[in-house]
């Protein structure tokens, strides 16, 4: 009852043995002696605990089998099904004791490499990505006469994280559904932006609104002179890689307008916050919008938990009885799956505890009563005496 909400305890059941059956003479089994009880042991039972919500987002708790693995400053592992984790001044994943969270190492390819302790320092820097591809969802108007404009802009990334802002100035020609269009970077970012070498590009429709030309994406270059990678070579992407058109920019009657636009590339980013999902994949988010996995929590089992050693503060200790640990990710084998933002609670059954010492209570009452009782005869036999 002591433990009814400590971080996923389990619960113990007591077992007990008959001390020494025997009979006297070849008696029967009736005639016995020694038929008390000892003690003969404990085992803890593992049955799963309640899940509680967290507001911390390292809180952990596992849905099934398992036991999340933690390192001491020696280098020894642990097992533990509690998942109170932060993070502390270094930069690791840690539990109230300090042990540091195990974890599979996620490389910038998404591949799982080696088991590490789980390391996200707080000053750690998101790189920025010059912009590679952009596009824009485009109508313009079938119905603007000739010499007609229309202004866009969409901020590009250079190596450095540095943005550029690129204003986009679409132009009705004389020809029949064309539409010219040239761009202009501000004059201390460079000199300028061609399309595929030249200055502007033309942007022509058919009679159902569809473009014809150009057909297919079109390298944009934007002269630099602020120390990045010059020119910055970004495709106009008007079709996928298997040449089909994205039919994104078009030229109906309705306002010449854009819904949406989409550019890939970023400024660098700090670190804003932590997430763990359901695999147990610990993704790292920056103020620049970039989520960057990082670590997959390593998750042990045990060919019998019940030989496992306990050593206090919620651990346990791999021994010759449990069997060696079988390591693996959340999903995999027996393993369960890891519960974010939650804690396990303990599986004491709080009503079933109450009913044990209740019928404990009664049972030592029964047998005060017998002494009482044979202290009664025992005085009536005195008295009779008398």
């Amino acid at each position: 009852i002591a433990n009814v909400n400590t971080t996923a305890f389990k619960g113990n059941r007591s077992h007990f043995a008959n001390i020494l059956s025997s009979s006297l003479g070849g008696q029967s089994a009736t005639a016995g002696v020694g038929r008390g009880v000892e003690f003969w042991g404990v085992n803890a039972q593992w049955t799963q605990g309640s899940l509680e919500n967290s507001s911390s987002a390292t809180d952990l708790a596992i849905n099934g089998k398992g036991f999340f693995m933690v390192q001491d400053s020696g280098g020894s592992n642990f097992y533990t099904r509690a998942g109170s984790f932060t993070f502390d001044k270094n930069g690791y994943l840690v539990n109230p004791d300090g042990n540091r969270l195990q974890g599979y190492q996620i490389d910038s390819d998404g591949n799982i490499g080696s088991i590490s302790s789980i390391y996200i320092p707080g000053e750690r820097i998101s790189p920025p990505a010059a912009t590679s591809e952009f596009n824009f969802d485009l109508n313009l108007s079938s119905g603007a006469e000739t010499g007609d404009t229309f202004t866009t802009a969409q901020t590009f990334y250079a190596s450095l994280g540095n943005a550029i802002p690129v204003t986009f100035t679409f132009t009705r020609a004389a020809a029949v559904q064309t539409w010219t269009v040239t761009g202009a970077i501000p004059a201390d970012a460079g000199t300028g932006v061609t399309f595929g070498g030249n200055a502007s590009l033309n942007l022509v429709f058919d009679e159902n609104g569809n473009m014809t030309s150009p057909a297919a994406n079109v390298t944009t270059a934007l002269t630099l002179t602020n120390g990045a990678d010059s020119p910055l070579s970004i495709n106009w992407a008007f079709e996928d890689a298997n040449g089909n058109s994205y039919g994104d920019v078009t030229g109906y009657s309705s306002e010449s307008g854009v819904t949406f636009q989409y550019q890939d590339g970023y400024p660098a980013g700090m670190l804003r916050g932590i997430a763990v999902d359901d695999d147990g994949v610990v993704t790292a988010s920056y103020s620049n919008g970039e989520m960057t996995p990082m670590y997959q929590v390593a998750l042990a089992d045990f060919p019998s938990y019940d030989g496992l050693t306990k050593m206090g503060n919620n651990l346990y200790a791999e021994s010759l009885d449990s069997g060696q640990a079988l390591i693996g990710v959340a999903g995999t084998g027996r393993l369960g799956s890891v519960a974010p933002s939650s804690l396990e609670m303990s599986n004491v059954d709080l009503a079933e505890e109450f009913v044990k010492m209740i019928t404990t209570q009664r049972a030592f009452q029964a047998n005060s009563r017998v002494i009482t009782s044979s202290d009664e005869i025992l005085q009536e036999l005195i008295n009779i005496k008398r």
